[in-house]
């Protein structure tokens, strides 16, 4: 399908990187115990799922997208869009869209986080800018944080293709909290 090299050779990456994180999941989806998540950064909780030592979010099994990597301020989702996510004019629903993008841009924001601190989205726009179909094999949603405040905190992700092309992108205002009873 690529017509360049290097559109074949990203691809290539794309899937290896997938199947790398894959092959470190844990097999379980769900939700992490508190007791998993007690006394950890919000980074290290995030590697704690891409290292297999905590379940996969259910929400990506069902949407067909996965995180792939993270750091400090960063986060990384991949997604496969597919015709089951269609709507009935032919092309990839928006929902599809705003769901990866609101996944990079709350674990971006959590990545920031220490220990028993949490967060919630005040407000999440999102801007389509092109059509999806399945003839686009796999995207990747990246989000960053832009502003770390002690109660506010905002974030950018872009929806690219594996051919350098952006499909959406959009922007998040969280509010910062301490959890209970940590």
């Amino acid at each position: 399908m690529s017509a360049t090299p290097d559109l074949d050779e990203t691809l290539a990456r794309w899937r290896a990187d997938e199947a790398a994180v894959r092959a470190r999941l844990m097999p379980q989806v769900g939700v992490a115990s508190p007791a998993l998540l007690a006394g950890k950064t919000g980074l290290q909780q995030m590697q704690a799922m891409l290292d297999g030592l905590a379940p996969r979010a259910p929400i990506g099994e069902t949407l067909d997208f996965m995180l792939i990597s993270v750091a400090d301020g960063e986060a990384v989702f991949q997604g496969q869009p597919q015709e089951k996510h269609y709507n009935p004019l032919g092309s990839v629903h928006g929902g599809w869209f705003a769901t990866l993008l609101d996944s990079a841009l709350g674990c971006a924001v959590h990545t920031t986080l220490p220990p028993g601190r949490a967060y919630t989205t005040l407000e999440f726009k999102v801007n389509l800018v092109r059509a999806l179909t399945a003839q686009v094999p796999l995207v990747r949603a990246t989000g960053r944080v832009v502003h770390r405040g002690r109660q506010v905190m905002t974030a950018e992700a872009e929806l690219v293709g594996h051919d350098g092309r952006l499909y959406a992108h959009a922007s998040t205002t969280c509010l910062l909290f301490d959890r209970r009873g940590d």
